[in-house]
């Protein structure tokens, strides 16, 4: 079995600097994410991600924000996917349509990626739309769970059957806050229960599909006095044991302001693998990382975490991945001709 370290990472560029290549050669390094400004185009990519791999010994899952919509880290040389909110209307007109639809993205996405040597993205949003938020919103599938629970459940079918895998974020919810957690500590003020019939849905519905999942950087006040991440009663009591979740748990990453009321950079990431996340993700800030590598000697992940991660990692297809994506590519362009995208 493959052991990964418990800390994903961020690079600077195009190519890899010195001083990343050291990182990438700590063994508490498991996991690194990519963002636009890593991509040129496609032969770059595959280069930047062989050099990544070959820069260690031991295995590294390599993932980035691919939603579609606005968030699509990567997009000349890539197919242009629809935003999630724009599935969940054709799924008012057309359900069956809409679903073929999600699960044709959902292959596309992972096929894309994993040609390029990644191994997953941090999708589907779970989040409900609720008309308040200032970072969810058109990512978001729908505002009704159930619709949510087909669309994801679809894409995710699409992921998996590309060799990738499905990873729920933002758990138990970030939908229903109007404050972005980038900028801030978004505070929820509704009842376990409201959450529970609402928010919680897909992620206890969806809990046997997914191999990971994201939870959100937002205090939900009346239920616990932490954030989700670095909660306990979140991670271990709602999300593994009410929803059964057993694939592996990732912090959002820990230098968005939502997370820097937690302590030092070894202190947040102590604290979320007290409370239940196997991977913690520092990204955007290299002197925090280094503060994070330097200190973080004493804080490990729960049992089991680096099997959980190991799931993670790219598989062979379940089809025939050039015929299946020719299909998938022929029945969205389709569909964009009849004008889906402006829906």
């Amino acid at each position: 079995m493959n052991v990964f370290g418990p800390v994903m990472i961020d690079i600077s560029g195009e190519t890899l600097t010195p001083s990343e290549r050291l990182q990438l050669q700590d063994p508490r390094v498991g996991g690194l994410i990519l963002f636009a400004r890593n991509y040129r185009n496609r032969d770059q990519l595959k280069a930047l991600v062989a050099d990544i791999r070959g820069s260690r010994v031991a295995p590294v899952l390599i993932a980035v924000d691919h939603e579609g919509g606005r968030v699509q880290r990567f997009r000349e040389g890539f197919s242009s996917l629809p935003a999630m909110a724009t599935l969940g209307v054709l799924y008012q007109h057309s359900p069956e349509k809409a679903l073929l639809v999600a699960e044709d993205v959902g292959f596309v996405l992972a096929h894309e990626l994993l040609e390029c040597g990644l191994d997953f993205s941090f999708t589907p949003v779970l989040d409900l739309d609720f008309g308040n938020s200032s970072i969810i919103g058109h990512r978001a599938f729908s505002g009704k769970p159930e619709d949510v629970v087909a669309l994801a459940g679809a894409l995710m079918n699409g992921l998996e059957a590309a060799g990738s895998c499905g990873i729920g974020k933002h758990f138990p919810g970030h939908g229903y806050v109007r404050a972005d957690s980038h900028l801030d500590l978004p505070i929820d003020d509704r009842s376990m229960s409201d959450i529970e019939v609402m928010d919680l849905v897909p992620f206890k519905m969806l809990s046997k599909k997914m191999r990971g999942v994201m939870p959100a950087h937002v205090l939900y006040e009346k239920v616990d006095p932490a954030p989700a991440g670095f909660s306990a009663f979140w991670l271990q009591d709602v999300l593994r044991e009410r929803c059964e979740f057993q694939g592996a748990i990732f912090s959002d990453d820990l230098a968005m302001v939502g997370a820097l009321g937690v302590g030092t950079p070894a202190q947040r990431a102590e604290k979320a693998f007290r409370a239940g996340c196997d991977m913690v993700l520092l990204c955007n800030d290299p002197e925090a990382l280094d503060l994070l590598l330097e200190d973080l000697d004493g804080a490990r992940p729960a049992v089991g975490a680096s099997e959980r991660l190991s799931l993670l990692q790219a598989r062979n297809p379940s089809v025939d991945p050039d015929q299946h994506y020719a299909e998938a590519i022929g029945r969205l362009n389709h569909i964009a001709l009849e004008g889906w995208r402006s829906v």
